[in-house]
C-alpha cells in the first residue's frame, strides 16, 4: 500500500524541525493545517506509542479545519477514531488527540494529561498562559520527540506574545535559544504553495484585493499590521526616525526647556503598570519621551506579555520620584500628571493616589470615557497632508512600540478594543490624549474603521509512505 503525499519545501522544513518549539506560517495559503496533520501522522507511524494533541480555539473550528482533513487523508486501515474522545488511535499504539481551549480555565481539562508533542493550529488565537500551561504537559519516560509545534497567521488576541516569542529580533528559519529551550520560526507564503497556486489560481488575486493592512498580513505575512488591528494607523519606520515623516517612532532628542512635561499613569500589580512621560511642543503635538513599564521579563530579558512585576504603589512611586529628580530631561521641571480615576479609590484603605502624593507625585483624574478616548488616540495617530502625525514616540519607549500595534478590536463592542489584550499602556495614552483633545488633522479621514466580529520516504511495516517535496 502506497500513501502518496505532496508537500512544499516549507512544510518539509516544519516536519524536519527538531527544535523544542516550532512556529510555521505567517501568511495565508501556506498550507499550515495540512502540514500539521501530515507531520502528526508521520510521527505517529514512525514512533509507535507516541502521544500527540492538536488544539484549536473551539470545537467547530477544530472539526471543520483539522479533524475532517485528518480523517480524509490518513488511511483508515491504520486507525480507529472515537468521536466521543476526539482521538485517533493507531494500530501501533500511537494516538493523535484533537482538543480545544477557549478560555484559560479550559486548560484544567488537561491537568493530568501527558503528551510527547503538543500542537497549536492558529496559535495567535490562544493566550500565552494556555500555551505555557500545555508546555508543562509534555513529559514521559521515552525517547520520542518532545516538542511544541504550532502554526498561525498574524493577528488575533495572541498576536503580541507570539510575535515576541518567535518573531521579534529573530532571523526567520534560524534556530535560536531562550531560557534553555530551542526555537525556530519557519515562514511560508502562498506563492510557495505550488499546489494551491495550481488548483486555485485566483486565490492570490483575492488576497491582493484586500484592504492594505489585511493584504500585508495575509499575503506577505507582515507581523506589523493585521486584520482586526485596533491602531492600524501606527507606523514604525526606522528609515524615517531622523526626518520624522511617515512614522510615529522617532529618534530621541532633548526636549526644549519651554515645552510642557506631562506624566500619565495606569496602575497594575499582577498585570503591568505603566508610566509615560510626555513633552508637548508649540503646536500641541505629543512626544512620548520616556516610560516606566512594569512588565515581567524572563531570564533572557524578554517581556512576558501581560504579566506584571507585582510592585507595590510605594515602590512604583519611589521609582517615579527618583526618575523625575535625577533624569536630565525631567530634573527641575514642573510635571503635570493624569491618571486612571480608580487610583483615588479608598475602599481598601489608603488609595494609590495617596501613596503617590507621599512621594511628591501628583495627578489629576483622567477622563475614563473609553470610546471618545480611543478616538482621540486615533486622531493623534493620523497623518496630515504632509505625512506628519500629532503624536510621536521616542524609540526608547519599547513597551509602547511592542504593545500598541498588537491590540485588537473587541468582538462584543465593535468600537472598543479587546480588554483581554495587553492594553495598559494604551489606557494611560488614552488618559493623556483626553487631557489634550484635538479635532481630526487636516487631510486625514475623520472616520476610523470598526471591526466586524462576523468577518473572522518511510516504510512502516507493510506500508510505504512516499513524501514528495516541491
Amino acid at each position: 500500500m502506497n500513501v502518496d503525499y505532496k508537500i512544499t519545501r516549507k512544510q518539509q522544513a516544519f516536519i524536519n524541525a527538531k527544535e523544542d518549539e516550532v512556529l510555521y506560517g505567517g501568511a495565508a495559503g501556506g498550507g499550515k493545517s495540512y502540514g500539521q496533520i501530515i507531520d502528526a501522522f508521520l510521527k505517529a507511524v514512525k514512533y509507535p506509542g507516541i502521544k500527540q494533541i492538536i488544539f484549536r480555539n473551539s470545537f467547530p473550528e477544530l472539526n471543520r479545519s483539522v479533524i475532517l482533513t485528518a480523517l480524509s487523508i490518513i488511511p483508515k486501515e491504520l486507525y480507529s477514531y472515537s468521536s466521543v474522545n476526539h482521538k485517533m488511535n493507531f494500530v501501533n499504539g500511537s494516538f493523535i488527540e484533537f482538543g480545544y481551549i477557549a478560555a484559560d480555565s479550559d486548560v484544567s481539562n488537561y491537568q493530568s494529561a501527558e503528551y510527547d508533542i503538543v500542537r497549536f493550529d492558529e496559535l495567535t488565537h490562544f493566550t500565552e498562559y494556555q500555551y505555557k500551561y500545555m508546555r508543562s504537559r509534555i513529559r514521559g519516560v521515552n525517547k520520542f520527540p518532545k516538542q511544541m509545534k504550532s502554526s498561525t497567521n498574524p493577528g488575533s488576541r495572541g498576536h503580541a506574545w507570539v510575535k515576541e516569542l518567535f518573531i521579534t529580533a529573530k532571523k526567520p528559519g534560524k534556530r535560536f535559544e531562550r531560557e534553555g529551550r530551542s526555537f525556530i520560526f519557519i515562514p511560508a507564503l502562498v506563492t510557495e504553495n505550488k499546489f494551491l497556486m495550481k488548483s486555485d489560481p485566483g486565490y492570490i488575486k483575492r488576497l491582493e484585493s484586500l484592504p492594505s493592512h489585511e493584504r500585508k498580513a495575509l499575503l506577505y505575512g507582515d507581523w506589523e499590521i493585521f486584520d482586526g488591528q485596533f491602531f492600524a494607523e501606527f507606523k514604525n519606520n526606522p528609515e524615517h526616525y531622523e526626518d520624522r515623516f511617515g512614522t510615529h517612532v522617532i529618534a530621541p532628542f532633548v526636549p526644549p526647556p519651554e515645552w510642557t512635561i506631562y506624566r500619565s499613569f495606569d496602575f497594575g500589580y499582577a498585570r503591568p503598570f505603566s508610566v509615560g512621560w510626555w513633552a508637548i511642543d508649540y503646536d500641541g503635538r505629543l512626544y512620548r519621551i520616556m516610560e516606566l513599564y512594569g512588565c515581567k521579563k524572563d531570564e533572557s530579558g524578554f517581556p512576558t506579555a501581560n504579566v506584571g512585576v507585582k510592585w507595590t504603589p510605594e515602590k512604583i512611586f519611589a521609582s517615579v520620584s527618583e526618575t523625575e529628580k535625577t533624569h536630565p530631561w525631567l530634573k527641575g521641571k514642573e510635571i503635570f500628571g493624569v491618571a486612571d480615576p480608580s487610583i483615588w479609590d479608598k475602599s481598601r484603605g489608603t488609595s494609590v493616589a495617596d501613596v503617590a502624593e507621599k512621594y511628591g507625585v501628583y495627578f489629576d483624574k483622567g477622563d475614563n470615557n473609553r470610546i471618545p478616548g480611543w478616538m482621540q488616540v486615533h486622531y493623534r495617530l493620523q497623518f496630515d497632508e504632509n505625512n506628519i502625525p500629532m503624536m510621536y514616540v521616542f524609540s526608547n519607549c519599547e513597551g509602547f512600540i511592542r504593545t500598541m500595534p498588537s491590540l485588537v478590536f473587541s468582538k462584543n463592542k465593535p468600537e472598543d478594543l479587546d480588554t483581554d489584550g495587553e492594553d495598559h499602556i494604551a489606557d494611560e495614552v488614552r488618559y493623556m490624549c483626553m487631557a489634550h483633545p484635538i479635532v481630526p488633522v487636516a487631510g486625514a479621514p475623520a472616520e476610523v474603521k470598526t471591526f466586524d466580529p462576523l468577518s473572522d520516504n518511510r516504510k512502516i511495516g507493510q506500508y510505504n509512505f512516499l513524501v514528495k517535496k516541491y
